[in-house]
């Protein structure tokens, strides 16, 4: 039998969330009281498929009174999100979608209990934006308990050459990024011996015409196109390990420069903008040396980490809030943590990250569950008032 957790505050509604598509969990929110189910994996698979409507009819028999709503992803191709609408319509109750990113910061936000309002940074590999676009770069803001929130800016966009083969291998990442810094004329010299001369020149038409080239601001797909143009990996048989490559080689370099400095990035769309950083790789690859390139790692986490802090020190400066929510899977790295919360360490801004629960997808239902159970009692707004023709009426 599932047993419950307890929530630092209670959250207004009873609301069953079922999660995202990646490492799949759901849970229940009820008072101060939290039912997780297990990870069920990815819903590409059956199994996973199965085992996510088992455990909503297990969590809906823990509540101890009817479920208030339901709560899913954005994305409407997901089977959580037909799942949740299915059982919505059963129950005669609401089905709430609640973006990706804000459902991570919301997680955050449920766990520690936090009031007032919160600036996010939810950093991933994907999540529909409400724009219909990938998003995973994102800064946002949290207001009413998570269920009003704003977009602050994003990192710089990158085509996703090939669609989703593209977060697969490296290389088209890589080529996306020098593309999008205007380098375009050195894609096929630089990556062509890695994977033949007839492939780059293909992707290169592809991005020049922007064909099957959806665009994204993940954080995860910049970090592949740092391990791509580094020459670290190619094609990915694992999830993220061109990151953990990345972080393996700047973690041990960072281990023996720990002063090192480098300029600032400039920022674009209120975050630190990327693109002024492929020069830097693509030499440290044509250096051909393991030194260069392992400093251009930690070059490229120091500087992404330095440019998140702006970004997120000026958003306080602008919203008046004074504390900050790290979630999404790019957090499970930890020198980009380490350097992140350097950069921020007496700046009179409290970080918060999950303690309890995963900040990658598997911890997403919880945010999903907390941001629609305030969505749902969140007080309806003030008529306006009437005008001078009604007055006169």
């Amino acid at each position: 039998m599932l047993q419950p957790r307890r929530l630092p505050r209670p959250a207004p509604a009873r609301v069953l969330a079922l999660g995202a598509y990646l490492k799949n969990s759901a849970c229940l929110v009820q008072g101060e009281a939290l039912w997780c189910s297990p990870v069920h994996g990815d819903l590409g698979e059956p199994a996973a498929c199965e085992a996510l409507w088992a455990s909503a009819q297990a969590l809906r028999q823990a509540a101890d009174g009817p479920i208030e709503a339901v709560a899913h992803d954005l994305h409407p191709d997901f089977e959580s999100t037909r799942l949740a609408q299915a059982l919505a319509a059963e129950w005669g109750v609401p089905a709430i979608a609640v973006q990706h990113h804000q459902a991570h910061i919301a997680a955050v936000q449920a766990e520690h209990g936090l009031r007032g309002p919160l600036l996010g940074l939810a950093l991933d590999g994907v999540g529909l934006g409400d724009d219909g676009t990938a998003w995973g770069g994102e800064l946002l803001l949290l207001q009413d308990g998570g269920a009003a929130w704003q977009r602050l800016g994003h990192l710089p966009t990158l085509a996703l050459p090939g669609g989703d083969v593209a977060a697969r291998e490296p290389w088209r990442m890589a080529a996306a990024a020098m593309q999008a810094s205007g380098r375009s004329a050195d894609i096929i010299s630089l990556l062509a011996p890695a994977v033949g001369e007839p492939a780059v020149r293909l992707l290169s038409q592809m991005l020049a015409r922007g064909l099957n080239c959806p665009p994204t601001t993940a954080a995860g797909r910049w970090f592949d196109a740092a391990a791509g143009l580094l020459g670290l990996s190619v094609r990915q048989s694992q999830e993220a390990e061109a990151a953990m490559a990345l972080e393996a080689l700047a973690t041990a370099w960072r281990a023996q420069h720990p002063e090192a400095l480098w300029p600032d990035l400039p920022m674009a769309n209120g975050m630190p903008d990327l693109r002024a950083l492929v020069p830097m790789l693509t030499q440290a690859r044509q250096a051909a040396q393991t030194e260069a390139k392992a400093e251009a790692a930690a070059h490229f986490h120091s500087a992404l980490a330095q440019g998140l802090a702006r970004a997120a020190l000026a958003a306080a400066r602008q919203t008046g809030a004074t504390q900050l929510a790290l979630a999404g899977g790019c957090f499970f790295n930890r020198l980009l943590c380490a350097e992140l919360h350097t950069a921020l360490a007496g700046q009179g801004l409290k970080v918060w990250q999950p303690q309890q629960f995963s900040c990658g997808d598997a911890g997403l239902a919880l945010g999903q569950a907390w941001a629609a159970a305030h969505a749902l009692h969140r007080p309806a707004p003030a008529a306006p008032p009437p005008s001078l023709l009604e007055l006169e009426v």
